[in-house]
């Protein structure tokens, strides 16, 4: 496993929390205590992923007669059109 140096700026709330993680004995430094959060919140994004992917996969294995109505097309896609109108009116 390699290391990256990288110089990053925090808000001052997020250098309070990596501080404190420190100081609580977590991690022996901020270095290690940003590269230790990052990597639980990777998990928690690959475990979140999963979680959807296994409901969408279950939810597709149903037989039509089970899928339960969406409504319709257009109001699924109402939001999207929108948002695209406005920056259509903006440039």
């Amino acid at each position: 496993m390699g290391v990256q140096k990288q110089s990053v700026s925090f808000t001052e709330a997020a250098y309070t929390f990596a501080k404190e993680l420190v100081e609580a004995g977590e991690y022996p430094n901020m270095s290690a205590a940003v590269s230790g959060e990052l990597a639980k919140a990777k998990a928690e994004r690959e475990r979140e992923r999963a979680v959807l992917e296994a409901e969408l996969e279950r939810r597709l294995s149903l037989p039509l007669d089970q899928w339960e109505p969406v409504g319709e097309a257009s109001s699924i896609t109402a939001g999207a059109r929108t948002h695209l109108a406005a920056l259509t009116r903006k440039t």
